[in-house]
């Protein structure tokens, strides 16, 4: 008998699902089902999301089987689940001015789990694009070559916040240099370094404006990226003290040209202060154009004043944009090297200006010293005449 009850009791002990409990015994119960769970981002019911973000969906305790993500007027938003299939992530931007309704079914322990999200993204008052451009203010392309004096402009179609889209202007050289923005007012910034470029540089300018916040309801239109490269160090040094033209490639003297810059003084014509000199400064090569044809009128003097003219002129070389060229003139050949007569443009020979304009790219310096007149000014191509330490002030954090 007591062998018996023995095996009896080891019975109970090794029973499928039994448990001897003090006196008695209970029988283990099963872990209870989980649903799956389904989670949004944005949230369901956001407003105002931002144009950057993407849409998101992440599954807890189960897998997606399905993802419909559509806009106002059906559009289905592209994307992609994850390997294992835990997580959906649109392959574009949420964008401007969308309502969103999205549905996600996902597959869990107690079978298939269905949830729904709405969602609105930000509706801009106005949509800005910025044009990034060298100093001749063309649009820059891939791999355009610019002299050792490039400037990069940036200018906004409409008035921006300052502080919100400068550390979005992210510029970068190889090598590496330090360089800076500095704004003119709230559509135009400049960027440019302490020293000019060094020859072969790769500058690459990445405006990312696309979503963001530029102020008063204002929203960049898109993104940008382009890169430009830096050609050989051409620099002509224009001196009146001499009245020559010395132009040196990669610091080796290869031409000297006589040259007549601005005869120098002023005259008030229709009520407005006309200036004659070649004013002082640094400017770069803007374009070259053969022929141009010059109108004093485009800057004020009236051609019938006695001081204007319209006339065509070969091989120009535009350094200014108040109309300040480089350009042949034989006319003047009796002064060049010893007079000043023009209205403020160098002239020099036919032979010299047919070789200046051959050997120059937009961007090449053009320094003029010793003359008269007020300095050249950063809105008509002076950048590079403004100290760094003036300059590191016009940025948007100072």
């Amino acid at each position: 008998m007591a062998l018996g009850r023995r095996r009896l009791l080891i019975g109970f002990a090794g029973a499928g699902g039994l448990a001897l409990t003090g006196c008695g015994w209970v029988r283990e119960s099963a872990p209870p089902s989980t649903s799956a769970t389904i989670g949004f981002d944005p949230p369901p019911g956001t407003h105002d999301v931002q144009a950057r973000s993407r849409a998101t969906i992440t599954v807890t305790d189960g897998t997606l089987r399905s993802v419909d993500w559509t806009d106002e007027t059906g559009r289905s938003l592209p994307g992609a689940s994850s390997p294992d299939h835990r997580s959906w992530t649109s392959a574009e931007p949420l964008g401007y001015g969308h309502t969103y309704t999205a549905t996600a079914v996902a597959n869990g322990e107690t079978g298939d789990v269905t949830a729904t999200t709405t969602c609105t993204t930000v509706r801009p008052r106005q949509l800005v694009d910025v044009s990034l451009r060298s100093a001749n203010l063309v649009e820059l392309a891939e791999n355009d070559t610019y002299g050792i004096g490039f400037v990069l402009v940036a200018h906004f179609d409409e008035p921006v916040d300052r502080a919100a889209v400068e550390p979005h202007l992210e510029v970068t050289t190889d090598p590496r240099v330090t360089g800076a923005w500095y704004w003119l007012d709230d559509q135009n910034a400049h960027w440019r370094p302490e020293h000019y470029h060094a020859p072969g540089t790769r500058i690459t300018i990445a405006a990312e404006l696309f979503g963001l916040a530029l102020g008063e309801g204002r929203y960049g239109l898109r993104d940008q990226r382009v890169s430009v490269i830096i050609g050989p160090a051409h620099v002509a040094i224009a001196d009146d003290d001499t009245k020559q033209i010395e132009v040196f490639d990669n610091g080796n003297l290869v031409r000297t040209m006589p040259t007549s810059m601005g005869r120098g003084g002023t005259a008030v014509i229709g009520g407005r202060a006309m200036s004659f000199w070649t004013r002082p400064g640094i400017y770069t090569v803007l374009d070259q154009k053969d022929p141009v044809i010059m109108d004093s009128a485009s800057y004020g003097l009236p051609t019938n004043s006695g001081l204007g003219y319209r006339t065509s002129i070969n091989h120009a070389v535009r350094i200014s944009h108040d109309g300040i060229y480089v350009h042949e003139l034989a006319a003047t050949m009796w002064a060049q090297g010893n007079t000043n007569v023009s209205h403020g443009c160098l002239n020099i020979s036919p032979n010299d200006a047919a070789w200046f304009y051959d050997f120059v790219i937009p961007g090449d310096v053009v320094e003029v010293r010793n003359t008269g007149g007020d300095p050249l000014d950063i809105w008509q191509n002076g950048d590079w005449g403004i100290p760094w330490s003036d300059w590191l002030h016009g940025g948007a954090h100072t």
